[in-house]
């Protein structure tokens, strides 16, 4: 069934329009000792009946209501006034018209309501600016109206893009840290088994195994985070996705276990008293710790690797060390500084922190992230 042209607040205007005209004009004459008649408040309540539909025909609307009008000052003694209907017409149609249209709609209105009193006295420089003032001032109105409205809507615009670019790099991220940590590892075991077939099963076997648990690891992240564009996708707008398992500083140990399996010897070391982190934060510690020793295995060679994390009454640090090719403070190589490193700091920079990567005056490689964290209460 098609909707009504008009709206309930169509409707009210439409309403109010004529309540205010018929109030101004009954006031206004009896004031003045001038007659106030049946037929000027049909013709008053009538010109505010296509107000109804000034959303779907602005410019006709208008037309409408300055002719009735017209009729109203012609047949009518009264004073020269611009009455609510003629001002809400005026406003539609400069709003949602083009703007010769609306400017050609101003003039129109002042002159209809202007040049057709018949109030018993002369017409005078007063009555045309009042006219002309107000017919401007409903104009300038309704353009400083559109106008604002526009720029809600760019930058509403504005705000999704940004929203979609940054879920695009959010999910990049994702991608990348999920595909090169299990990627990498599978290449270095099927390349330490191929070295060792014939020579030392244990070794092949490991390997294979270690092999098979990244793959399947890797396909249990993918889908846990297509899981979440899904459930992102199903929700809809103005609603969230419930939040899928996700890694956090509780599987830096397995993550440290799996390294170890895939050739790179590595501790963890937790300096001071941890504490419970939101789930967000915990999932950005992992994936630095993870990133960092991709890197280590790809880059370092044969070298050993600590995972140190500081808790500070205010500041968490996340520290990740090789002693592998490191050699004098350098820039990082584009290899080693790639995408990871980028992700890795707008990670970081989510939180409020900031992400150091380099190699230190004593060799080897150093990843350093800070996280600010709420006061203890111990601290406080």
């Amino acid at each position: 069934m098609d909707k009504a042209p008009w709206t309930r607040s169509d409707a009210l205007v439409a309403v109010g329009a004529a309540a205010v005209d018929l109030l101004g004009y009954t006031l206004g004459n009896s004031g003045e000792g001038l007659p106030v008649s049946v037929p000027g408040c049909l013709l008053l309540v009538l010109a505010a009946l296509p107000l109804l539909v000034r959303g779907r025909w602005p410019a006709p609307v208008l037309g409408a209501v300055l002719a009735i009008g017209a009729a109203f000052n012609l047949s009518e003694p009264q004073l020269t006034h611009f009455g609510a209907a003629p001002a809400v017409a005026l406003y539609t149609a400069v709003r949602f018209c083009r703007p010769a249209l609306g400017a050609a709609a101003t003039v129109g209105a002042a002159l209809v309501v202007l040049l057709t009193q018949t109030h018993d006295r002369a017409l005078t420089w007063s009555d045309a600016l009042s006219s002309t003032v107000a017919a401007a001032m409903v104009a300038v109105t309704a353009v400083a109206v559109r106008r604002w409205q526009q720029q809600v809507s760019d930058n509403r615009r504005l705000l999704a893009e940004r929203a979609v670019a940054e879920e695009r790099r959010r999910i990049a991220r994702e991608l990348h840290d999920i595909v090169a940590h299990h990627i990498t590892t599978m290449q270095l075991m099927a390349g330490g088994a191929r070295a060792n077939l014939g020579r030392d099963p244990e070794v092949v076997r490991e390997a294979l195994v270690t092999l098979e648990s990244s793959g399947r690891l890797a396909l249990r992240e993918m889908r846990q985070l297509l899981d979440v564009l899904r459930a992102g996708d199903e929700a809809g707008p103005g609603r969230t996705a419930p939040d899928a398992p996700q890694p956090g500083v509780d599987e830096l140990g397995k993550l440290i276990e799996d390294s170890v399996r895939a050739g790179l010897p590595t501790e963890l070391r937790v300096v001071g008293e941890a504490r419970p982190l939101e789930p967000t934060l915990g999932l950005t510690v992992y994936r630095i710790v993870q990133e960092a020793l991709t890197n280590t295995r790809k880059h370092a060679g044969r070298a050993r690797a600590v995972v140190e994390l500081t808790y500070r009454p205010e500041e968490l640090l996340v520290e990740v060390r090789d002693d592998g090719a490191g050699g004098p403070p350098a820039e990082p190589t584009s290899g080693r500084a790639g995408y990871g490193l980028v992700g890795m700091k707008e990670r970081v920079a989510l939180h409020g922190g900031s992400l150091t990567a380099g190699p230190p005056a004593e060799g080897g490689y150093l990843v350093l992230g800070r996280f600010p964290l709420a006061p203890t209460a111990a601290a406080t």
